[in-house]
């Protein structure tokens, strides 16, 4: 069985030597550091199993540096050392997030006791909840609408653009990764604006061919081209009085982008096969993960049309960009799929938020809803541990049931990414069972059958393991 890591925080090396020894002497491995600044530095460069900290520092007090942890890594368990006339700075310790509040002298039976609680896998439920708790109230950004969750400094800004443009009529052309959520960034601008009520139309200009899109957009005339057997109205004419999302822009061909052009200086657009302009009332909202202005100069992109879409530019961040934000956005999506799964996750071990934490996201929110789906369904304890995560996060091991793999990197929300299909190829079409059973081989085979460690990492008890040995008949 590994043994767990404690941090121990305090400006007094006696005290620190002495917790040291105790520590030690009780099984656990130690490190130091001797005031909040290296607390904080230290949390940041890998994952502890708990945090054992002093409150009166010379440099940054522990109240200060547990701020500093626990928006770095929440799941992380730390306990508050306190005077005993200091109750109010405990309550304050509490109020912050702290796991628990040791009184100074320590006594150590007490102290005992607490670090095991917050060593064992229930510490990390109130962690999670408080999480999920935040998510509800807040919504992410104050204020944040239609499901854009972030509390980071970008995600604030993008928020308070989506309040300023939303209720204008200006165009708005919106840039950012693939994966990064625009399409939900499209629907908190139309739900603010004045057209709310009217239809928000959505079109992607690389899924059709050039005829096909132009008659998507502007609609065809009976026996305007073969099959077309009766007249249709196209996208423009559809969201008249709402909004036109326009996804994938760039990727439209150059002979059409002259015919949307003039629908938008003029207000009109023709159906194919048709010389009578139809007048119509559309906000058009674009979005690409190019860079416009480069498709421009060389000549892939009108730049007529470029100055049309961009009256008004809004930039979604990529998730490396908000890396604060992963944590809530963790557990909006555990919430997510342990329900579509009926499963009971409680949360994610601290190992496990270390490395999403450290990841850096190419597939930006796509990618991060796809890794936690994957740990739902590999799950078997009551936490996602990093052993469910892909592989190329670092820290699966021989462990990982289904093994790595990339994950998709759409637009967030659409579920269907390429990647972890080539991980999970082997596992498709088995029920949650087998790949339960499967897990508990792999396990006892690592582990030369300690059930002990296997039900460790496994995160589930040893009598649930003895449980589930006679119900998949492999004892």
């Amino acid at each position: 069985m590994s043994t767990a890591t404690i941090l121990i925080v305090d400006d007094d090396a006696a005290h620190r030597s002495m917790l040291r020894t105790m520590l030690r002497g009780w099984g656990y491995a130690t490190e130091e550091a001797d005031d909040g600044e290296s607390a904080v530095a230290k949390v940041r460069q890998r994952a502890w199993d708990a945090v054992l900290m002093d409150v009166r520092m010379a440099r940054m007090d522990g109240i200060a540096a547990l701020h500093h942890i626990l928006d770095w890594n929440p799941a992380t368990p730390v306990l508050i050392m306190t005077a005993h006339s200091s109750v109010d700075t405990a309550v304050e310790a509490l109020r912050t997030g702290a796991y628990d509040y040791l009184t100074k002298p320590l006594d150590f039976d007490v102290l005992r006791h607490t670090l095991e609680r917050a060593l064992d896998h229930t510490r990390l439920a109130s962690e999670n909840r408080e999480l999920r708790e935040r998510l509800t109230s807040q919504g992410g950004a104050p204020g944040a609408p239609h499901g854009i969750i972030g509390r980071s400094a970008p995600m604030h800004e993008l928020v308070e653009m989506i309040a300023t443009v939303a209720p204008s009529e200006a165009t708005v052309l919106i840039t950012g990764e693939s994966g990064t959520g625009k399409e939900l960034v499209v629907r908190a601008l139309h739900a603010a604006s004045h057209r709310a009520t009217k239809p928000l139309v959505t079109v992607n200009c690389a899924a059709l061919t050039e005829t096909l899109l132009e008659s998507e957009l502007f609609g065809h005339e009976r026996g305007a081209f073969t099959g077309a057997d009766r007249r249709r109205e196209g996208r423009f004419v559809q969201a008249d009085g709402g909004t036109l999302f326009l996804d994938e822009i760039g990727e439209m061909p150059l002979t059409l982008q002259a015919k949307l052009l003039r629908a938008l200086q003029q207000g009109e657009v023709q159906r194919v096969g048709s010389d009578t302009p139809l007048t119509v009332d559309v906000r058009v909202i674009a979005a690409t993960n190019r860079d416009l202005r480069e498709e421009a100069a060389a000549g892939r992109f009108r730049e007529d049309l470029y100055y049309r879409l961009n009256v008004i530019a809004v930039h979604v961040p990529a998730l490396r960009e908000r890396a604060g934000d992963v944590p809530l956005l963790a557990a909006f999506f555990l919430d997510r799929y342990t329900e579509k799964n009926r499963k009971h996750l409680k949360g994610f071990t601290p190992q496990a938020m270390d490395q999403m934490l450290r990841h850096d996201w190419p597939g930006n929110v796509r990618e991060l809803e796809n890794a936690i789906e994957r740990a739902v369904i590999l799950a078997t304890g009551d936490y996602v541990t990093e052993r469910e995560l892909p592989l190329h996060f670092g820290g699966g091991g021989n462990g990982n049931v289904g093994g790595g793999g990339s994950a998709g990197t759409g637009e967030a929300g659409a579920g269907n990414g390429p990647a972890d299909g080539d991980g999970l190829a082997p596992y498709a079409g088995l029920s949650l069972e087998d790949l339960e059973r499967r897990a508990i081989i792999a396990t006892l085979r690592e582990t030369a059958d300690n059930k002990s460690e296997a039900a460790r990492r496994l995160g589930i008890t040893r009598a649930t393991l003895h449980n589930k040995l006679k119900k998949y008949d492999l004892e």
